[in-house]
Protein backbone atom coordinates (compact mmCIF):
# COMPACT_ATOMS: atom_id res chain seq x y z
CA UNK A 1 0.00 0.00 0.00
CA UNK A 2 1.18 3.73 -0.81
CA UNK A 3 0.96 6.97 1.13
CA UNK A 4 1.37 10.70 -0.33
CA UNK A 5 5.09 10.03 1.62
CA UNK A 6 6.24 7.12 0.22
CA UNK A 7 7.92 8.81 -2.82
CA UNK A 8 9.55 11.06 -0.40
CA UNK A 9 10.68 8.10 2.19
CA UNK A 10 12.10 6.27 -0.92
CA UNK A 11 13.96 9.48 -1.95
CA UNK A 12 15.30 10.25 1.59
CA UNK A 13 16.64 6.78 1.89
CA UNK A 14 18.71 7.31 -0.95
CA UNK A 15 20.09 10.61 0.04
CA UNK A 16 20.85 8.49 3.17
CA UNK A 17 22.65 5.92 1.34
CA UNK A 18 24.45 8.04 -0.43
CA UNK A 19 26.00 10.26 2.53
CA UNK A 20 26.65 7.27 4.21
CA UNK A 21 28.47 5.52 1.04
CA UNK A 22 30.66 8.94 1.06
CA UNK A 23 31.17 8.88 4.60
CA UNK A 24 32.60 5.46 4.43
CA UNK A 25 35.23 6.74 1.76
CA UNK A 26 35.59 9.47 4.12
CA UNK A 27 36.84 6.99 6.64
CA UNK A 28 38.65 5.40 3.84
CA UNK A 29 40.69 8.55 2.98
CA UNK A 30 41.26 9.23 6.53
CA UNK A 31 43.13 5.53 7.45
CA UNK A 32 45.53 6.37 4.26
CA UNK A 33 45.77 9.56 5.91
CA UNK A 34 47.26 8.00 8.74
CA UNK A 35 49.25 5.48 7.51
CA UNK A 36 50.98 8.16 5.10
CA UNK A 37 51.81 9.82 8.80
CA UNK A 38 52.94 6.83 10.75
CA UNK A 39 54.99 5.97 7.45
CA UNK A 40 56.50 9.38 7.63
CA UNK A 41 57.23 9.50 11.13
CA UNK A 42 58.61 5.97 10.64
CA UNK A 43 61.09 7.26 8.34
CA UNK A 44 62.05 9.98 10.75
CA UNK A 45 62.54 7.42 13.24
CA UNK A 46 65.15 5.74 11.03
CA UNK A 47 66.76 8.25 9.46
CA UNK A 48 70.68 8.38 9.95
CA UNK A 49 71.75 10.35 12.22
CA UNK A 50 75.22 11.85 11.10
CA UNK A 51 77.75 12.63 13.62
CA UNK A 52 81.00 13.03 11.50
CA UNK A 53 82.01 14.03 8.12
CA UNK A 54 82.09 17.20 5.78
CA UNK A 55 80.45 20.27 6.22
CA UNK A 56 78.70 19.95 3.34
CA UNK A 57 77.13 17.00 4.06
CA UNK A 58 75.93 18.11 7.36
CA UNK A 59 74.35 20.27 5.33
CA UNK A 60 72.38 17.95 2.72
CA UNK A 61 71.41 15.85 5.96
CA UNK A 62 69.44 18.60 7.48
CA UNK A 63 68.14 19.47 4.03
CA UNK A 64 66.77 16.11 3.68
CA UNK A 65 66.00 16.28 7.63
CA UNK A 66 64.22 19.23 6.83
CA UNK A 67 61.77 17.64 4.32
CA UNK A 68 60.81 14.66 6.29
CA UNK A 69 59.86 17.52 8.44
CA UNK A 70 57.62 19.50 6.20
CA UNK A 71 56.44 15.70 4.97
CA UNK A 72 55.23 15.18 8.59
CA UNK A 73 53.42 18.34 8.80
CA UNK A 74 51.66 17.66 5.24
CA UNK A 75 50.44 14.64 6.36
CA UNK A 76 49.05 16.02 9.92
CA UNK A 77 47.10 18.66 7.73
CA UNK A 78 45.67 15.61 6.05
CA UNK A 79 44.74 14.00 8.86
CA UNK A 80 43.17 17.25 10.45
CA UNK A 81 41.34 18.04 6.81
CA UNK A 82 40.02 14.19 6.85
CA UNK A 83 38.73 14.54 10.36
CA UNK A 84 37.05 17.82 9.75
CA UNK A 85 35.40 16.17 6.71
CA UNK A 86 34.06 13.29 8.02
CA UNK A 87 32.73 15.20 10.91
CA UNK A 88 31.04 17.59 8.34
CA UNK A 89 29.71 14.19 6.87
CA UNK A 90 28.39 12.88 10.09
CA UNK A 91 26.46 15.98 10.77
CA UNK A 92 24.66 15.78 7.51
CA UNK A 93 23.87 12.18 8.28
CA UNK A 94 22.52 12.49 11.22
CA UNK A 95 20.18 15.66 9.77
CA UNK A 96 19.40 13.37 6.65
CA UNK A 97 18.56 9.92 9.20
CA UNK A 98 16.53 12.42 11.16
CA UNK A 99 14.45 13.86 8.20
CA UNK A 100 13.96 9.96 6.66
CA UNK A 101 12.74 8.79 10.21
CA UNK A 102 10.38 11.91 10.35
CA UNK A 103 9.10 10.79 6.59
CA UNK A 104 8.70 7.03 7.47
CA UNK A 105 6.97 7.85 10.86
CA UNK A 106 4.76 10.09 8.79
CA UNK A 107 4.24 7.58 5.88
CA UNK A 108 3.64 4.54 8.45
CA UNK A 109 0.64 7.03 10.12
CA UNK A 110 -0.65 7.54 7.22
CA UNK A 111 -1.00 3.86 6.47
CA UNK A 112 -2.29 2.62 9.49
CA UNK A 113 -5.03 5.61 8.66
CA UNK A 114 -5.57 4.03 5.75
CA UNK A 115 -5.98 0.56 7.14
CA UNK A 116 -8.10 1.78 9.54
CA UNK A 117 -10.53 2.97 6.94
CA UNK A 118 -10.61 0.27 4.87
CA UNK A 119 -11.47 -2.40 8.11
CA UNK A 120 -14.18 0.60 8.91
CA UNK A 121 -15.49 0.07 5.62
CA UNK A 122 -15.17 -3.13 5.74
CA UNK A 123 -16.59 -3.52 8.57
CA UNK A 124 -19.39 -1.71 7.40
CA UNK A 125 -20.43 -3.43 4.68
CA UNK A 126 -20.24 -6.85 6.01
CA UNK A 127 -22.95 -5.44 8.31
CA UNK A 128 -24.98 -4.67 5.32
CA UNK A 129 -24.61 -7.98 3.90
CA UNK A 130 -25.70 -9.22 7.19
CA UNK A 131 -28.83 -6.73 7.14
CA UNK A 132 -29.65 -7.91 3.76
CA UNK A 133 -29.28 -11.41 4.80
CA UNK A 134 -31.40 -11.03 7.65
CA UNK A 135 -34.13 -8.64 6.18
CA UNK A 136 -34.34 -11.79 3.08
CA UNK A 137 -34.80 -14.60 5.71
CA UNK A 138 -37.40 -12.45 7.89
CA UNK A 139 -39.50 -12.38 4.45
Amino acid sequence: MKSRFSSIVRYKKIKLDEIEANLQEAFSRLNIAKEELEKSIQELKNFPNQTTGIAKDFLANRALLDAEFRLIEKNKKWVAYEKTQIKALQDEYKKAYIEYEKFKYLETEELKELLKKQKQKEQKELDEMAVIGYKREAV
